[in-house]
């Protein structure tokens, strides 16, 4: 008790408290409760015992190894205070990832999921297609390893292709155990769809809701889990890091309370990333608002390696409201995705005249991988001079269009537009980020104690393209193959509490006058939209060595220009808020895409440029951004909390 204590001998603890509730109505989710945080009674409870663990557990060890951590969690929860917080695992991101990891490590500690919104606002919960696995008897692991890294360009790592599609499978029925409910066809089997680059039907699905009946599901289980506290509306600043023998440790995460406008600090002995995406970068995107290149910004900044950022993908279909019968009175925040199996269940794309143009760019026709139909898209738009396409389903039984596709149907309906009757329009938005941190088999990063899943990380899965419907089937396997490793470091690794003052604390700007602060919010905003032009405009679909660099200059002189103004707004380098440290996170992120673009002299995958249009067998390789020696000076590349020595 005496280490774990050190430095807190001035806190004090009531014996006993009670599990604080919020209650939370959620789009498409039933009412559910989240704990706000556990706390345990511990008035019956002596010295803690001093525990050393082997990485092979036998079933007693097991039993000491879960009492353990249900005597650390009520200890720690003793130096709990509103602003710093103990738990053995901590999980940055509530999508399908995050929240599958949480149920597993919780049955071996205390597990803090912070999130930025909602719990339920995530990618997961905007996927339509479905999870591809192999569940049918025609198929097979080979063919669907085959599917994978054709549409990843051979960029693909094949051990990482051959794990998913062989646990992938296991994975998908523990989700129906859990109380997942995916569509079943007449014979009371399982409906699978297929969806383009699959040559097997394998997308299990829930309608076109499939992410929102995962996300249900997952967070059911949460709910009901005693050891797993949710913070929603917690927004993650930084990590916390240490270097020990030229190793970089994590020990937990700062973040932003929005609703108490307090910064509250996370102490863990392991960190699960799992933030989701950057499709923000751009200025129309399938992701909801949350999805702003936060965890990889915070991985790079924490010295984590970075992969193959080059590869954006763009999902060819997302809604037009321009070309809708009755337009939207309002912007949205995030394109309405109109899902890969419309295209798989027979839906064909034309240009504005109705004449069919797949063909004319691919066999594969509207089954082509994603990256190829948005290409083919980009250059029907850019040779014609239009604003969208058409992607037509209405030749399909009309009971079948609206059993399969309900919630397309009716956000279409809102604007005057039957799908059964006419055709889509559609245009391509940017979708999901292939490239990120990078992942060993088990989801580990260069970094001690940090490990990642989901879209944030970069395993080898998708290579140079994703294929579709494999993302929420990664972020199932690799947040249960990060389980053991984690449980295993949690045991053996030093404790983070001793460490949790040395750490400067990030401060509000509640100092600066009601004027300033405005004045930063409204330039933050317009400095967001003037980025996510050039990012569309210069680094989009199709690139040019010159576009790039232009792209690089005018990034690099809308981040000087934005740091400066708040700088002389009163702004310090210690100061954080919501906006601004999304803005900071999205031109870090940025500069990380144009750097791998430039590198990559080849047109590979969803990555095209017109001074290097072919492949290059010599240049399969992953782009790898390591760690500079000499950090860049700007506020956005480097973290506000000076990294520790710890001996």
């Amino acid at each position: 008790m005496a280490n774990l204590a050190s430095g807190f001998a001035s806190l004090q603890c009531a014996g006993a408290m009670h599990a604080d509730k919020v209650h939370m109505q959620a789009s498409g989710l039933p009412f559910l409760s989240f704990r706000r945080r556990a706390q345990l009674d511990i008035s019956r409870l002596g010295s803690m015992p001093r525990f050393m663990g082997a990485r092979s557990a036998t079933v007693s060890q097991q039993h000491v190894r879960h009492r353990v951590s249900a005597i650390r969690a009520s200890t720690l929860s003793c130096f709990q205070d509103d602003t710093t917080k103990f738990f053995d695992f901590v999980v940055i991101g509530s999508g399908v990832a995050g929240l599958r990891y949480a149920l597993e490590v919780s049955k071996h500690g205390s597990v803090a999921i912070i999130t930025k919104a909602e719990p339920h606002e995530s990618n997961t919960n905007y996927a339509q297609g479905g999870v591809s696995a192999v569940l049918c008897p025609s198929d097979s692991v080979e063919s669907h390893m085959k599917d994978t890294i054709v549409a990843g360009a051979y960029l693909c790592d094949e051990e990482t292709v051959r794990i998913v599609c062989t646990e992938g499978p296991e994975r998908v029925k523990e989700l129906i155990a859990m109380g997942a409910s995916f569509d079943h066809g007449e014979d009371g089997r399982l409906h699978l769809a297929r969806e383009g680059g699959h040559s097997h039907n394998r997308i299990v699905h829930s309608a076109d809701m499939t992410g929102r009946e995962i996300e249900r599901a997952l967070l059911q289980a949460v709910d009901n889990d005693d050891n797993i506290s949710l913070f929603g509306h917690h927004f993650a600043i930084d990590l916390l890091t240490c270097q020990k023998n030229g190793e970089i440790h994590c020990y937990g995460v700062d973040s932003i309370d929005i609703e108490t406008q307090k910064v509250v600090r996370f102490i863990s002995k392991v960190t699960l990333l799992a933030s989701g995406g950057a499709g923000h970068i751009y200025p129309t995107t399938t992701n909801p608002p949350v999805a702003t290149a936060d965890g990889i910004a915070m991985s790079h900044r924490a010295q984590a390696v970075i992969s193959n950022m080059e590869f954006v993908q763009f999902h060819p279909t997302a809604l037009s409201d321009e070309g809708l019968p009755i337009k939207p009175t309002t912007k949205r925040e995030n394109a309405f995705l109109i899902t890969e199996a419309v295209r798989g269940d027979g839906g064909i794309l034309y240009n504005q005249s109705m004449e069919r143009f797949m063909p004319l760019y691919d066999d594969r026709a509207e089954l082509a991988p994603r990256d190829v139909v948005a290409r083919s898209i980009d250059d029907q738009l850019k040779k014609r001079g239009e604003n969208y396409v058409l992607l037509d389903i209405s030749h399909r039984p009309r009971d079948k269009v609206l059993a399969h596709f309900p919630n397309i149907a009716a956000e279409c309906l809102r604007y005057g537009l039957d799908i059964t009757r006419q055709p889509i329009p559609v245009v391509p938005a940017a979708h999901y980020m292939c490239g990120g941190v990078r992942a060993g088999l088990q989801g580990e990063t260069d970094v001690k104690g940090l490990y990642v899943a989901g879209e944030v990380a970069c395993t080898g899965l998708h290579g140079a393209n994703r294929l579709a419907s494999n993302s929420l089937l990664e972020a199932l396997v690799f947040a249960r193959r990060a389980v053991q490793p984690s449980i295993d470091h949690m045991v053996d690794a030093d404790a983070g509490a001793p460490l949790a003052a040395r750490w400067a604390r990030p401060t509000l700007p509640s100092q600066l006058g009601g004027g300033a602060l405005s004045d930063i919010v409204a330039r933050t905003r317009q400095t967001k939209a003037e980025l996510q032009s050039v990012m569309w405009e210069y680094v989009g679909i199709v690139r040019s060595t010159g576009r790039l660099k232009q792209a690089e200059w005018k990034i690099g002189d809308l981040e000087s220009e934005w740091e400066a103004f708040l700088f002389r707004r009163g702004w310090t380098p210690t100061m954080v808020g919501v906006e601004a440290c999304e803005m900071r996170n999205l031109f870090c992120c940025a500069k990380l895409i144009v750097k791998s673009a430039l590198a990559r002299r080849e047109s590979r995958g969803l990555h095209f440029t017109e001074d290097f249009p072919y492949l290059e067998e010599s240049r399969r390789k992953p782009t790898v951004i390591f760690p500079a020696a000499v950090q860049e000076l700007t506020w956005s590349s480097n973290p506000l909390q000076r990294q520790l020595q710890c001996k």
